[in-house]
């Protein structure tokens, strides 16, 4: 049994004799000794590695283990030059060093490192430095060298024109000072190439886990909340549970493809065209109400700017969804199929915002055959994600060439409002583009 077990079974009064047992000194570490408190998954594993990868759940405890970890190597080795690299300066900063769980908040506060933003340094009292880097810039990591490193969400590292492993490679190669270089990635898992990559790799000590494992530093009704809303989707399974989403076989659409596909921020350039997908669910207690919007932009390429889709609304609550939807993007046109209820989905749409311009269309084939040219868009790199969608891409990753469903929920009602909305875009007949703005 680990030493966080023992004390966490031990009745309050036996700790309590237990600590005022010990010297003053030993009594002033105590609180601040990490392995009286950590789960065995935040805790460094046994044998001669090189990388240590923690692959886990939201509240697993992964940013504190990789605090914990950088605190340890700083207070052992005094020459310790460490890099600390995240998806961005920004989350670096606000996570790693001075979040709730970063470097800043873990042990005694007379050994805690200064912060020097300027320099993007910490600096401990007793010689060891870290330096902040983003891997969007993957060539800040040339040059420098370190001796250890903490790399944190790198399947969130931004992948467009190969940064996430251009940076990586560059860190790598910066790894030489000292006698025994080591890293540690904390990560919530997402299919990406450089994460897969990795689990490949030799010289590699792998940590899995969920939520649950950390369930005594959580609020029970955050546990059961996330729990509720996710259970066992595919979405759930990634973000609860830790586990790495394989492809299906035969899907129309990869993760891999959609990594490559995402652009880090909202588009910059001009929007020509913005349409609001929409697939209304066939009765006000059947399925959800996919509601996905979409822009053209000033190369011919398309952007998908958001899902927000509803789950199970009533017709009156998912027509007003809509038309706010469609005044919040300036959508020029709504795209709503209409074969189920037909004049009616016209009628509850225009009910909710009398001026929406609503355009109806009847499907008559089924919706992965719809799918199927807007996925090849998608391998010609003229559709781009602005931003992460969890459910509607769990959706598209469950359409199948030549037909059927195996993705989570009962029918991919998101994927189907975004093949309405890109196939107005981009494969109908195209009206004349308008200038939207800079």
């Amino acid at each position: 049994m680990s030493r966080s077990k023992i004390y966490a079974a031990a009745l309050p009064n036996e700790l309590d004799r237990f600590v005022k047992s010990l010297s003053q000194p030993d009594r002033d570490e105590f609180d601040w000794h990490f392995g009286h408190s950590a789960h065995d998954g935040q805790l460094p594993p046994d044998g001669d590695w090189r990388i240590w990868l923690i692959m886990a759940g939201r509240g697993f405890g992964k940013t504190r283990a990789g605090a914990e970890w950088v605190r340890s190597v700083a207070e052992a080795d005094e020459h310790a030059r460490i890099a600390l690299v995240g998806a961005s300066l920004g989350e670096v900063r606000a996570v790693m060093v001075e979040g709730e769980s970063g470097l800043m908040s873990v042990g005694p506060p007379e050994r805690r490192p200064v912060f020097e933003p300027s320099l993007r340094r910490l600096r401990w009292p007793h010689g060891p430095e870290a330096v902040l880097y983003s891997a969007a810039e993957p060539e800040s990591l040339r040059g420098p060298q370190h001796s250890h490193a903490w790399c944190d969400e790198l399947a969130k590292w931004p992948s467009t024109h190969g940064r996430a492993e251009a940076a990586w490679s560059n860190l790598q190669l910066g790894l030489r000072l000292g006698q025994r270089q080591q890293v540690i990635v904390t990560t919530t898992p997402r299919s990406v190439p450089l994460l897969r990559k990795l689990l490949a790799s030799e010289g590699i000590a792998i940590t899995r886990g969920r939520t649950e494992d950390n369930a005594r530093n959580l609020p029970a009704a955050f546990i059961d909340a996330m729990r509720g809303e996710l259970g066992n989707s595919a979405l759930g399974r990634q973000e609860l549970d830790g586990e790495l989403l394989e492809d299906i076989e035969g899907a129309l659409w990869s993760r891999s493809l959609l990594e490559r596909c995402r652009a880090d921020r909202l588009p910059e350039g001009r929007l020509t065209r913005v349409v609001v997908g929409v697939d209304p669910p066939a009765s006000a207690r059947g399925d959800a109400c996919g509601i996905v919007v979409a822009a053209r932009e000033d190369d011919g390429g398309a952007v998908v700017l958001a899902d927000c889709s509803l789950e199970k609304p009533t017709p009156e609550r998912w027509a007003r969804a809509v038309a706010e939807t469609a005044r919040a993007w300036s959508a020029d046109r709504v795209v709503a199929e209409a074969n189920q209820g037909g004049a009616m989905v016209a009628s509850v749409l225009r009910a909710a915002d009398v001026s929406l311009p609503v355009k109806l269309v009847h499907a008559s084939r089924g919706k992965a055959a719809r799918a199927e040219p807007v996925a090849a868009l998608y391998e010609a790199g003229r559709v781009r994600h602005a931003g992460t969608f969890a459910q509607l891409e769990d959706e598209m990753c469950g359409l199948m060439a030549g037909g059927g469903y195996e993705g989570s929920g009962r029918s991919p009602d998101r994927a189907d409002a975004l093949v309405w909305a890109l196939t107005e875009l981009m494969l109908g007949k195209a009206g004349r583009p308008r200038v939207r703005g800079f």
